[in-house]
């Protein structure tokens, strides 16, 4: 996600407290929030399929996905 929708997020944020937002504006901080969510989860989720375990002996080896 760009540095621009993050920081329309936060304008939506600030303007949501000074007055009531529309529903469009609603709407939109609605969608740029789970477009933001998504983004981490996927982020996260690529750090995670890269990340590797060395045991005692110096093995490496993966992360299994939690059954």
């Amino acid at each position: 996600m760009d540095e621009r929708k993050v920081q329309r997020i936060n304008e939506l944020t600030r303007i949501s407290r000074e007055r009531e937002l529309t529903e469009e504006e609603q709407q939109e901080r609605q969608a740029l929030r789970m477009e933001y969510v998504e983004s981490v989860k996927k982020n996260l989720a690529a750090q995670l399929n890269s990340t590797v375990v060395v045991d005692e002996k110096g093995h490496r080896r993966p992360l299994r996905p939690k059954k």
